[in-house]
């Protein structure tokens, strides 16, 4: 089938986008599932930081690429082997497509699944495979097993999760990457329990949702920590219970002054080396500092060992919010229907294929939480 389709064909392109166009909008060719694959209806996809980390070449990705990792869609064809699925199925995305029988998956971790990372690193299918061209034939790479900025998109069948009609996939494709990010190194790294105090460092979509997240959980405290105001405004609105504006003189200072020494559980969210040294920084005796953005590849982060000893401090990643996702979406799902996790609240707008350059542009000066493309309206 014929389809149009976002790819980046360069990395590192200046900006402003809207006028370096990293983003090339073709009618691209589509094959169809292959075994164990599903084809989807993108109905809507979000922007996000890890997908501007690739724009800027952050993060490197083969190429050419169409990448998207966060979204949510409508089944049209299962593949061979592919029976607990069936076409007008809702899904989740999941940027991790996991194999299922490794070490990793068989102990509760296919979030870290080898497999997976493997595949994105070659740009295929879990299989090994590669669905998208060019009309003239060339090959095009799988963002994240997923390459959700298109209209439609082939996805392993363990790259997805199936929903309940009722809930709007506008909101469902945040599920796919934010809220597993955020509320998952809440709820499963960190494991923060009632009346705990947290801080979050960071408050994009990732760390509103850490923040959502800590209030499902009963935290006596919230403490945000961001370098933009409106933002920090905006937690204070949803129940961040002190906010601290991170471009202050000695803002570490000020919040351990606040806060008797620091806190015992921080989630880093914003993927900078500096927001992590403030995060550590801000983390008490005997606390633990989560680790959920996603900076440079080559970035390094150093501690004072002895420090880290005396102090029992402990230094966690969270990747893809630690989760199981048969077992959190379904779960993160439920305390969206209660009204706990609120992440509707989170979207800036929405935008079609042919506006999305101008999209990254609006995320990289750092104005908006989430917005939703939707590349078939």
């Amino acid at each position: 089938m014929r389809m149009r389709a976002a790819i980046l064909f360069e990395q590192g392109r200046p900006r402003p986008y809207a006028a370096s166009r990293p983003l090339q909008v073709e009618e691209v060719a589509l094959e169809g599932p292959g075994r164990g694959e599903v084809l989807i209806e993108v109905a809507a996809a979000g922007l996000c930081h890890s997908d501007l980390s690739a724009i800027e070449g952050i993060r490197p990705r083969p190429l050419p690429v169409v990448i998207g990792h966060e979204g949510a869609g409508i089944v049209r064809e299962c593949g061979q082997g592919v029976t607990d699925l069936r076409p007008g199925d809702h899904v989740v995305t999941v940027f991790v497509s996991s194999c299922g029988t490794c070490r990793y998956c068989v102990r509760g971790r296919p979030n870290i699944c080898p497999s997976g990372f493997a595949a994105r690193a070659a740009g295929t299918l879990l299989s090994g495979a590669r669905r998208i061209r060019r009309l003239n034939g060339e090959a095009v790479n799988h963002g994240s097993g997923l390459s959700l900025f298109a209209q439609y998109a082939v996805v392993a069948r363990r790259a997805m999760v199936r929903i309940d009609p009722d809930v709007p996939l506008e909101d469902a494709a945040i599920f796919g990457c934010a809220v597993m990010t955020g509320a998952g190194a809440v709820l499963n790294t960190a494991r923060l329990e009632a009346g705990e105090a947290i801080a979050i460092v960071g408050l994009g979509g990732v760390g509103m949702n850490a923040l959502f997240a800590a209030l499902a959980a009963g935290a006596e405290r919230i403490v945000a920590v961001d370098a933009n105001a409106e933002k920090l405004g905006l937690a204070r609105q949803w129940g961040a219970t002190d906010t601290f504006l991170a471009t202050e003189p000695d803002c570490a200072g000020k919040v351990r002054a606040a806060t008797d020494g620091g806190l015992d559980t921080v989630i880093e969210t914003a993927g900078t080396i500096r927001a992590m040294e403030l995060a550590h920084a801000i983390t008490a005796r005997g606390g633990r500092t989560v680790s959920a953005g996603l900076p440079a590849s080559d970035a390094a982060f150093s501690y004072l060992h002895a420090q880290l000893v005396s102090d029992e401090k402990s230094i966690l990643g969270s990747y893809m919010g630690s989760c199981v996702p048969e077992r959190d979406i379904p779960r993160f799902l439920g305390l969206y229907r209660r009204g706990r996790l609120p992440v509707e609240r989170l979207k800036s707008g929405f935008l079609g294929l042919d506006a999305i350059n101008e999209g990254f542009d609006r995320l990289a000066e750092g104005g908006v939480l989430r917005q939703i493309l939707r590349p078939n309206a």
